[in-house]
């Protein structure tokens, strides 16, 4: 009888062993989403904090993906309390100046925090150069199964999210993924010539 019972015990360690070598083999870091390749959740989101001309808008307007069609949109998710969007928020904000002009759009969106504490953060990191938006009910940040914060989207000129970023950007990084969005969106069509009278 004891043979059968090791014989058992055996047949049911061996799944169990082998899941937990699979684990092993996985990078604990990297968190799979759905949703690059695909086409971006909609939005319609005021904005807060109106960020620095050029690239302000004014408190209470309604920023909406939709209306951005045709552009680069870099979406980033932030928090007062995130130690890490401290990191980032220099490299954004100095890049977004930088692309003043071009086809993108720089967005952020306060991820479960108060509007005071987002105003208040914002002011002690020395301004921010483009728009954030309030994000009621967090419903945008699970539109975009969001995990934490900061998380930022790349969304290309046809809607769809390119690339998705977990933790803060870089600048080198964030500058390449921006320069290949753009130059695959498609050519402005020419000017009509005008026809001299002669």
């Amino acid at each position: 009888m004891n043979w059968k019972r090791s014989l058992i015990a055996a047949v049911t360690a061996v799944p169990v062993i082998l899941l937990f070598a699979w684990g092993f083999t996985r990078d604990p870091g990297e968190i799979p989403s759905p949703l690059p390749g695909h086409a971006a959740p909609q939005f319609s989101l005021d904005v807060f904090a109106p960020g620095q001309p050029p690239l302000s808008r004014p408190v209470g307007d309604t920023v909406r993906l939709a209306d951005l069609r045709g552009q680069v949109v870099v979406l980033n998710f932030w928090a007062s309390w995130c130690g890490a969007c401290r990191e980032e928020h220099a490299v954004l904000s100095t890049t977004a100046r930088l692309y003043t002009g071009r086809p993108v759009h720089f967005l952020g969106v306060l991820y479960n925090d108060s509007l005071a504490a987002g105003e208040a953060w914002i002011a002690e990191m020395g301004g921010q150069s483009y728009p954030s938006m309030q994000d009621p009910g967090a419903r945008t940040a699970i539109d975009y199964g969001l995990y934490g914060v900061p998380e930022t989207f790349f969304i290309d000129g046809d809607g769809r999210v390119a690339y998705k970023q977990l933790g803060p950007v870089t600048g080198v990084g964030l500058a390449h993924i921006v320069d290949s969005l753009i130059a695959a969106l498609p050519p402005k069509p020419a000017a009509p010539a005008t026809k001299s009278r002669s």
